[in-house]
């Protein structure tokens, strides 16, 4: 969920570590330009970002192969594989800035990630990589990293950097749950890493949304597959018939009794997608298991923070002739003779679609946007009946690390649970604080730094609805609701840290994510757990018509989604090409 971790090609989302954090002062770049970027308006003006004086007329022509709607993670690798793939593709951005929920903005000189701020796999190649980081590859675009291997906790156990790797976590343990606790994280690890070959064997980017899978993913892996299930044994081979059920099975079928040990399983799994051990798969699991806990893992941040991953992704659509429209709201999905055919602007202006559209919205976002009668009544009653992940609380802060009294050695991750019997998925009892200036200390003017404190889909819509954001209702309940988070991030920070010294200081709300993100209710997105549902696939009852993003399969976080965009980019183009991009990036 929070973090963006390398997922299991067929399952959701993941992560990975690193230990000593290279040099940053070579890793400076000039800001992006998006020449190919424009907005639909008719005025001129400067883009938010500063970087481009925006010209307010339309890129190219108001039609193409494909148009995507929306500019998410999900969407923008989806419009530069197209691209890629030598589509005309055309990518629309309601907002000012592309990225969506992994947008950066700057404020006073301090850049804040809106989003993601836990990555892993970003510089990983080959068939078990990211799905983000093979997104790159086949476009030619790299993304420098600090690395580091840990992050501090704040348990009702006690405060303490946790790191990663085969070792140090059993020191951890011993000291803050005790030899019990010890004994079956080894019976645990024992059982379950055996199983990461069969959750790792497919690469993420050989997969398609159609029968041509039988050829660019199966065939062309099946000695890699059989391979993996020879190496398991029979034992093992049985033990991978679970990596599509709920990872608390295992838990349970091998009793694993100590507290710790449950209450640390269902955290990371929150972590991971929004849900505790009994909602989330097992091979989600497994592969985190497999990255965390094996020699040399690593984290990895990008140098310029979320918006970098943005502007790679950018950067690789318009090398390849992709366009991307900002500040061009699509009102609706056009349909012709029963088919998606394009889409008209708030503007009114309509944009033709030759072979595709495709919606980077979330399911009831996406809804929205058809006309009625337009999805048989039991699609539309299915996405109207799908649980929803609750919403997100926000705090941003810039501030002066001398003044503050900030150490020098801070962690750049913090995670603060306050009741374990609670439960991790309570609202206002999981804070996690990224301080991503610590490893990349461009994102804030000399000597300063910015934080980032969020609670991960855990803060209830009910609470915020019909609010008027400009009331003093609304006002009283950001003070009261941000408490915990200003109460987490002065427990990370220290004594020295006082609120009233911030230079800048945000708070972002439900309501915010709703605004900004045009997300229906706020939502993080669909509340689907592990054998109870699957997310849905990427085509629709209306010809034509296509989605990806977290509302798809396989599910929420950015490994996830950027899979969703790619198994949708390859299922516009045809098996041959499909093959040959596998063939020019070595999987």
């Amino acid at each position: 969920m929070i973090l963006s971790l390398s997922p299991p090609p067929m399952a959701a989302s993941f992560c990975g570590w690193t230990l000593q954090p290279p040099s940053l002062s070579n890793f400076r770049r000039p800001p992006v330009r998006y020449p190919f970027i424009r907005s639909s308006s008719s005025s001129s003006s400067t883009s938010s970002n500063g970087n481009l004086p925006i010209k307010k007329s339309f890129p190219g022509e108001p039609e193409a192969d494909v148009v995507v709607i929306g500019s998410g993670i999900g969407g923008l690798c989806c419009g530069a594989l197209l691209a890629r793939y030598n589509q005309d593709v055309l990518v629309l951005e309601s907002h000012d800035l592309p990225g969506g929920a992994a947008h950066s903005f700057e404020i006073k000189g301090y850049k804040f990630d809106s989003g993601p701020s836990l990555f892993s796999g970003l510089q990983s190649r080959g068939p078990q990589a990211n799905p983000l980081a093979q997104v790159l590859d086949a476009l030619g675009e790299s993304l420098p990293c600090a690395k580091y291997d840990s992050w501090m906790v704040y348990l009702p156990e006690g405060d303490f950097l946790s790191r990663i790797g085969p070792t140090d976590f059993f020191k951890d343990l011993e000291k803050y749950a005790g030899p019990n606790a010890v004994q079956e994280w080894e019976k645990l690890l024992g059982a379950i890493l055996p199983l990461s070959s069969a959750a790792m064997a497919l690469p993420p980017l050989s997969i398609r949304g159609d029968l041509g899978v039988l050829s660019t993913a199966a065939a062309r892996y099946a000695p890699s597959l059989l391979k993996s299930f020879i190496k398991m044994g029979p034992q093992g081979a049985l033990g991978a018939t679970k990596l599509l059920r709920p990872f608390l099975e295992i838990v349970d079928s091998l009793e694993l009794k100590d507290p710790f040990i449950r209450n640390w399983i269902d955290l990371l799994a929150f972590l991971l997608a929004g849900v505790k051990s009994d909602g989330i798969l097992s091979a989600e699991m497994i592969y985190m298991f497999a990255e965390w806990y094996k020699p040399a893992c690593t984290l990895e941040y990008p140098i310029d923070g979320s918006g970098a991953v943005v502007e790679a992704l950018v950067r690789g659509l318009e090398k390849f002739g992709g366009r991307l429209s900002l500040k061009s709201h699509v009102e609706n999905i056009v349909i012709e003779n029963g088919k998606a055919v394009g889409v008209k602007l708030s503007n009114g202006q309509f944009v033709r679609a030759r072979k595709a559209v495709v919606s980077n919205a979330s399911m009831w976002d996406t809804l929205k946007l058809l006309p009625p009668g337009a999805l048989p009544d039991s699609y539309v009653t299915g996405v109207n009946t799908t649980p929803q992940c609750e919403s997100f609380m926000h705090l941003h802060l810039g501030f002066d690390a001398k003044e503050q009294g900030i150490a020098d050695d801070l962690e750049i991750h913090h995670i603060v649970v306050n009741d374990w019997d609670r439960g991790v998925d309570a609202d206002q009892n999981v804070v996690l604080i990224s301080v991503p200036s610590v490893l990349s200390p461009n994102l804030a003017p000399p000597g300063k730094h910015v934080l980032h404190a969020y609670m991960p889909g855990t803060e209830p819509y009910s609470l915020w609805e019909g609010l008027d954001r400009k009331s003093a209702e609304y006002k009283d309940l950001k003070s009261q609701r941000s408490e915990v988070m200003w109460k987490a991030v002065e427990r990370a920070l220290g004594p020295g840290f006082k609120r009233e010294k911030c230079e800048v200081s945000l708070v972002g709300t439900p309501l915010t994510h709703q605004r900004f993100l045009r997300r229906n209710r706020g939502t993080y997105g669909p509340a689907i757990e592990a054998g109870k549902g699957t997310f849905p696939g990427h085509s629709t009852p209306i010809p034509q018509l296509m989605c990806c993003g977290d509302s798809t399969f396989p599910g929420i976080g950015v490994p996830a989604v950027a899979a969703s965009g790619a198994i949708v980019a390859n299922s516009l183009v045809t098996v041959s090409k499909h093959s040959e991009l596998l063939d020019a990036i070595g999987l």
